[in-house]
């Protein structure tokens, strides 16, 4: 099993501190976005993957009449009772994700005993890997598979999106949840987000991916968001008007429409809507590709996605042009654009397998030569998504 030491580290600390054995016991993965930036809440496709690290989450019933979890890394205990938990307020609001995710769950199938849990997991901090989603869905998966309680992929992505929605107080959509769950080895996952159909489309074992972070501060993050959200939605609604089709969203735009009646719309509100739609095109064409093998057209892609959000959607920034123009001149790379929101964050590179470590190397010191500054690269496989490794 991958990730063994950390699965043995958690078993070893849960006896420690609850002193017996976890009666339920389960895993689940972060993850990268691939392709397909900005399209979730334009009801597009989006590919993305589930990540070689994640999160293990041990838990076992006890008869006090509440729930305690434990971080594993911190040793911190939090208890919170059967029903109507509050968010955790101060230093301990990493519980949150628990508290809402177990809520979600007593929501459907009330608690009559409480659990002891712990988790602990190596997802790598700051490179935007979803360890939140990861723990989330080892919540989920375990705290399910204790009390016999049998729920599909989709109730709990958005078990664990309303997690983030009322108790860490973080808007986020279903493909960090979807990921998680849904990831297989040397596949990306494809969804659509209007039907919520998810699909698995296979890479093979020859490539994998680096995530680049040049440590990039996030700023104004969410009136950024929020205002390409709302072009994107005002274009909608103009093509909805101009357009001799349905127009529910973006996605129901194509780039040929787009060409052709884009004038309606001020030059801003037209580049936007352009990212998305361009966005949802590029899945369609590289689920094809795949499908062929042609890996490098797929990677140049990832170059047209980048492009399209730095001069279109204008979600890039400076630091993250200089990693993905760094990776072009790297020998095995055949791919790069940033992944996630935008505005800061990371890198993904595309890469051959073989290549993957002298590619890390030279990304990081060819962004120090170029900007005097510092880039953590990790190599990245798909891999497995969620699982249960123990029920009662």
């Amino acid at each position: 099993m991958q990730n063994q030491h950390v699965c043995d580290e958690l078993l070893a600390k849960y006896r420690a501190h609850y002193g017996r054995e976890p009666e339920a016991l389960a895993y689940a993965p972060g993850r990268i976005e691939v392709l397909g930036n900005h399209t979730d809440y334009n009801e597009g496709y989006v590919f993305s993957a589930a990540i070689d690290s994640g999160t293990f989450f041990a838990a076992a019933f006890n008869d006090l009449g509440v729930n305690r979890i434990v971080a594993g890394d911190l040793m911190r205990e939090v208890a919170f009772p059967l029903a109507g938990a509050k968010p955790v307020q101060g230093e301990d609001t990493w519980a949150n994700y628990v508290i809402g995710t177990v809520a979600g769950i007593a929501a459907r199938q009330p608690q009559e005993r409480g659990i002891d849990a712990m988790f602990l997991g190596n997802v790598p901090m700051g490179f935007g890997l979803s360890s939140s989603a990861a723990l989330e869905m080892c919540t989920a998966k375990a705290v399910c598979a204790l009390r016999g309680i049998e729920l599909d992929d989709v109730t709990l992505a958005k078990i664990g999106q309303a997690a983030e929605h009322d108790y860490a107080g973080c808007s986020c959509g279903l493909l960090d949840q979807i990921s998680s769950l849904c990831g297989q080895y040397g596949k990306l996952v494809k969804t659509d987000f209007r039907s919520l159909r998810v699909e698995t489309v296979d890479m093979g074992p020859s490539v994998c991916f680096l995530m680049c972070n040049p440590h990039v501060k996030h700023a104004l993050v969410d009136g950024q968001y929020n205002s390409r959200r709302k072009a994107c939605e005002d274009a909608a609604r103009h093509f909805a008007a101009v357009l001799p089709h349905p127009v529910a969203a973006l996605r129901d735009v194509t780039m040929a429409e787009w060409e052709a009646h884009k004038a309606g719309l001020d030059e801003t509100a037209a580049k936007r809507a352009a990212h998305p739609i361009g966005e949802d095109e590029r899945v369609l064409e590289g689920a094809k590709l795949l499908e062929r093998g042609d890996l490098e057209a797929f990677g140049q892609l990832l170059y047209a996605s980048h492009e399209s959000s730095r001069t279109l959607f204008e979600n890039s920034c400076q630091e993250l042009d200089d990693v993905v123009a760094v990776a072009k001149t790297v020998p095995g790379v055949l791919g790069a654009r940033l992944s996630g929101g935008g505005f800061g964050g990371s890198v993904v590179v595309l890469v051959r397998a073989e290549a993957a470590n002298d590619a890390a190397v030279a990304i990081a010191a060819g962004y120090a030569a170029k900007t005097g500054k510092s880039c953590d690269v990790s190599r990245i496989q798909p891999s497995q998504g969620a699982t249960v490794l123990r029920k009662p």
